[in-house]
């Protein structure tokens, strides 16, 4: 049997067909030399596009240049083998330089590697739920606010190395950072600062003169070789190179077990669900761009379940963590990628240039990379993005400036638990504010009503003396639960004189553990008094909530009714 049909064979049974299915699987049928050719072609030039990148996002985050090469190859190749988007492309980004760095600091490579471990996990777990969609909907204005965040961040770590600054540890936090440059400022090395600027006029200038080349590879390439030769000619010294800094392993490092413990996983868990949360929304955001330029449909649970695995399996070879990288996603498109195997070729071409050109990187300027990466924060600033949500609702001003804040003044674990807090208070707020609750005593307007079952001109539906109506327009939940309280303190005063209460629930799409509780609540006050409780307009999925907690049965079966008309039969019956 094929390896195709036992793979298909495989998913076939269960539900985990519908969460997990690689688009390698299914884009493998109908797979021709064409497609393959222009695959090739495509993993190639994205491969030399990452190298630059993954050296100096490695060197950002504080591991050796190496490690982040490996988790180009090894993360990539997991993104590309089981990822649910045909042309995505997984790695290491910017957006991690600063998480990773602050936990390399404080817990050190092996509290890293737990992390990472821990937040593949999580997305497993997020894919294996069927949350990919749910990730989708994080708020724009928080993505934006911690993004841009990310990039003023990575563009303050980069300023020593820019300017060659004699300053060995700098502190950690934003502004401490820039006091300490300010202090330093009499150190700064003009060759490393002028090596900085030549990288990055390389970098803009270079795509409107070459189209297929990467700036920044060009950059690396023409700063590296000149700094070379001045140094070996010319005696030119005080431009650090990776090499007086670290030693490159021109290899794939053996896998390591990663010691887990609860103590561990307590001191971790803030962390790995920042990491778990930035890698989906990264990715899911990737495979979104590229969708829409390629007119295909992700699989977001599926792709999550890959970042899941990618993020388990390459701490275990010493990389960091991976995410899809929107830049070599579009570059992949953009040079006739097809499927994923042309994810999986580039990380082969990145492995070959390890172990046949590892060595070489050595000699690269760190003020290059420094360049490289000032370039890469310049366009995940969004600035332009970030001015015109200024212009919003103030509410998503409030999101993009404390997540901004967060991001920049604190660290990037406080800004998304307080941004996603945030943003959900903002949500319920505004649901709430939308919710209704109205009451009527002697006639139900029925104009454009639904439920009306008449074509007569006569829209008032008069109500039989002591029939009170509450009306909820919109999801019974806890956003509400004051208003409902309100109603029913009025309906607890005037409660002598109502016989028989209709709740009309034709417009709640569905109704949370609280909306429940206020029912009941509701219900037995109503008991009490000698007031019979009828349910109208109940839909399939409130139905379910209260079969579930059996309230079907207190109140009676027959007291659910599908509309106003089968509600006003049943007060009928009961008044006679």
């Amino acid at each position: 049997m094929k390896l195709n049909a036992i793979l298909n064979l495989t998913l076939a049974n269960g539900k985990l067909n519908n969460v997990f299915r690689p688009k390698l699987l299914t884009m493998i049928k109908g797979y021709s030399v064409e497609k393959f050719a222009k695959d090739v072609m495509a993993g190639i030039i994205v491969g030399i596009v990452a190298l630059p990148l993954a050296i100096a996002f490695g060197i950002a985050s504080g591991v050796s240049p190496e490690k982040g090469l490996v988790t180009a190859i090894i993360g990539g190749f997991i993104v590309s083998l089981l990822g649910g988007c045909s042309v995505q492309i997984g790695g290491p980004t910017g957006a991690f330089i600063i998480i990773v760095y602050g936990v390399i600091q404080q817990y050190g490579a092996a509290g890293l590697a737990v992390a990472t471990v821990l937040a593949g996990l999580m997305l497993v777990g997020m894919g294996l739920l069927r949350l990919g969609n749910v990730i989708k909907f994080i708020p724009y204005p928080r993505i934006v606010g911690f993004t841009s965040g990310i990039a003023l961040v990575i563009f303050t770590t980069q300023i020593k190395d820019l300017l060659g600054l004699a300053l060995d540890n700098p502190p950690a936090d934003f502004v401490s950072k820039w006091i300490a440059y300010a202090k330093a400022a009499r150190s700064i090395n003009l060759p490393a600062f002028l090596t900085g600027i030549a990288s990055i006029v390389i970098i803009v200038l270079c795509p409107k003169f070459i189209k297929k080349i990467p700036g920044s590879l060009v950059a690396v390439v023409v700063v590296t070789t000149a700094v070379y030769l001045l140094k070996r000619f010319l005696g030119v010294t005080g431009i650090e190179t990776i090499a007086d800094r670290f030693e490159i392993n021109a290899a794939i490092p053996l896998p390591e077990t990663v010691s887990i413990n609860m103590e561990t996983v307590n001191t971790l868990m803030p962390v790995a669900f920042t990491i778990a949360v930035l890698s989906a929304i990264e990715s899911l955001l990737s495979a979104t761009v590229a969708d829409g330029v390629t007119n295909d449909k992700q699989n977001s649970n599926t792709e999550l379940i890959a970042q899941g695995a990618a993020n388990i399996i390459t701490p275990i070879f010493g990389g960091i963590p991976v995410t899809g990288a929107i830049a070599r996603t579009m570059t992949n498109i953009n040079n006739g990628g097809q499927t994923p195997v042309a994810g999986i070729i580039h990380a082969v071409v990145l492995l070959l240039i390890l172990l046949f050109l590892g060595p070489l990187t050595k000699h690269i300027p760190m003020a290059c990379l420094a360049g490289v990466l000032i370039i890469v924060a310049y366009n995940m600033s969004e600035w332009r993005t970030f001015r015109s949500l200024m212009k919003n609702p103030r509410s998503d001003v409030i999101v993009l400036l404390v997540t901004f804040l967060l991001t920049v003044i604190f660290d990037l674990t406080i800004a998304i638990e307080a941004g996603i807090l945030l943003a959900m208070v903002l949500l319920v707020k505004r649901i709430a504010e939308t919710a209704t609750i109205s009451v009527s005593k002697d006639e139900i307007n029925m104009e454009n009503d639904a439920e009306r079952t008449d074509d007569s001109r006569n829209h008032k539906l008069p109500l039989p003396p002591g029939v009170e109506v509450y009306e909820i327009d919109g999801p019974f939940f806890f956003g509400i639960a004051s208003k409902f309280e309100n109603s029913m303190r009025w309906a607890g005063a005037d409660a002598k004189r109502a016989q028989i209460r209709i709740i009309r629930m034709r417009k709640v799409p569905f109704m949370d553990s609280t909306g429940l509780h206020n029912l009941e609540t509701l219900y037995r006050m109503s008991e009490k008094e000698g007031t019979q409780l009828v349910l109208s307009g109940v839909n399939e999925k409130v139905k379910a909530v209260l079969e579930k907690s059996e309230f079907h049965s207190k109140i009676g079966q027959e007291n659910i009714c599908r509309n106003i008309t089968e509600a006003l039969e049943r007060v009928k019956q009961l008044t006679q």
